[in-house]
Formats: C-alpha cells, structure tokens, sequence
C-alpha cells in the first residue's frame, strides 16, 4: 500500500496567524515543529493501516518546512521550490492513497484559518472547476483522480473538513484539530491530543475503499483575481481568455495540462503591477 501526504501548514493545531506561517517570523519555528508532528502522526497512522511507501511532499510556503532529521524514517520527504506539479508534485498511478494534512478553507470562507486558495487574497479570490467553487484541497483532489488515486484523509478545521467532504464524499476521513471562530482565531485541540487523533483517523483511512475526484472533460478553469492587472497578466497564456475584468478561464480536456496552466496564471498574475 502507496500513500501519497501533501503536507500544508495553516490547518495544524495551534496555528491561527500568518505570523506563525511566515519563515521570517519568529513564531515560525514552533508552528513548523507543529506541522512536522502531524505529519508523524499521519505517517504512523498509515504504517498501522498497512501502508508500505509513503512519501511526504512539503506543501507550505517555500515547502522547505519539514526537517527531515525529525520526520518518520519510514517516509520520503519531497522538499523545495518551485516544483512542477507544487502541492501535488510526484504523485502518480502507482499510488494508493492520498492524504491532506494541515489544510485550510478556500478562498473567501467563513470562519476558516487563514482561508486562501495556493495564492493569498491580495492574488486569488476564488477558483472553480466546471463551475464548482474548490480551494486546494478540490484542486489537488483533482489531480490526484486525473492518475486514478482518491483522497482518503484530511486534517484542518471544521470548515476545511466540511469543504473536503462536501465536494469528495461523505465516506472521506476527516479529522478537526481545531474550531475556527474567524479567519484568525481557533479553539485548539492540545498538540497531543490532535496527534492521536490524526493516527486513528489515517489508520481509519486505509481501510476505507474510496473512488478518485475526476472532473470530466472538457474542464473549464475559472480564475477570479483580485485586481484586473492580474487578470491581464494572466490572460498572456495562449488559449485564457478573459471573461471579466478580473476573471479569466481556460478550457482543455487533460486536467494535468490544466493543472500546470493554473500554476502559470498564478505566477504571472502574481507579479506587482
């Protein structure tokens, strides 16, 4: 059994400010060692369900969070950027299973930790694909199904849970670490607590038979910014086209192509103008 974790850091136990997300921060150090035990928790979950690969892609940030030294020693760690596929660099058909620990609310959520989706809100204000609003765990999920593996766990809060399950399954695995009563403010579960939780539920997870997210073809992309140079920028890509002044869209039938034009949209739409 092949398990795939994209690890993000805003849905961690603990963490409710961009301080603690930020690596220039000084609250950045202990979020980080918060992250690497959630992560630990999920591997050790996975090995107890009968996992026999795990790989570990570092989905926060730079993705150079997670200090190998400390990571379980049955996991492969993929660090650095830029990536090809970012969150979800490396996963293919030879897996099993995909996970998603640490995740947060879309874009524009109520009462979701830091919501974004892969940009911050001065880039991003909402994503849909076939004209369903996802943030990165739907997009992510997607990419996953294009190579035929389901998303069998996620870890965050309530709402990031409830967004998952909405658009994955009501069998999807989820487990709350924290409830958010702002985009800013949680009632924590103790560190310790959410790591026992995380192991149960990722053990819970690989005895579940899931199907793969797969948004059928021909998929259309649409990207809402939050300023019209953004879309502008955006509109740049052979094949976007610009549908307001700040929302473009993109049609093609091979969602990892699509993947990789979204990465292109936000890279040139990030660019201060």
């Amino acid at each position: 059994m092949k398990v795939y974790i994209s690890a993000d850091m805003e849905g961690t136990s603990g963490v409710v400010h961009s301080d603690q997300t930020d690596p220039a921060h000084p609250e950045y150090q202990p979020a980080r060692r918060l992250m690497l035990a959630e992560v630990n928790a999920a591997i050790e979950g996975a090995l107890a369900g009968g996992a026999t690969e795990i790989l570990v892609n570092d989905s926060h940030w730079d993705m150079r969070n997670l200090a190998i030294e400390d990571l379980h020693p049955a996991a492969q760690l993929l660090s650095g950027t830029p990536k090809p596929d970012s969150m979800m660099t490396g996963i293919d058909a030879s897996f099993d299973l995909v996970f998603f620990t640490g995740y947060h609310a879309r874009a524009g959520s109520t009462s979701g930790i830091l919501d974004h989706t892969y940009n911050g809100p001065n880039t991003v204000q909402g994503v849909w694909l076939n004209g369903v609003e996802v943030g990165e765990s739907g997009i992510n999920a997607a990419l996953a199904g294009y190579f035929g593996v389901p998303v069998a766990l996620i870890t965050g809060d309530q709402t990031a849970c409830a967004q998952a399950k909405e658009l994955l399954g009501a069998d999807l695995e989820t487990v709350i670490v924290k409830e958010a009563v702002g985009r800013v403010a949680a009632k924590n579960l103790h560190p310790t607590k959410a790591r026992d939780l995380i192991r149960a539920g990722a053990e819970r997870a690989l005895k579940i038979k899931r199907a793969p997210y797969v948004v059928n073809p021909p998929i259309t992309l649409r990207l809402a910014f939050a300023r019209s140079t953004q879309a502008e920028q955006a509109s740049l890509i052979p094949g976007v086209q610009r549908v307001a002044s700040r929302v473009v869209e993109l049609t093609l039938d091979d969602y990892a192509i699509l993947f990789r034009a979204f990465r292109a949209m936000l890279t040139l739409g990030s660019i201060q103008s």
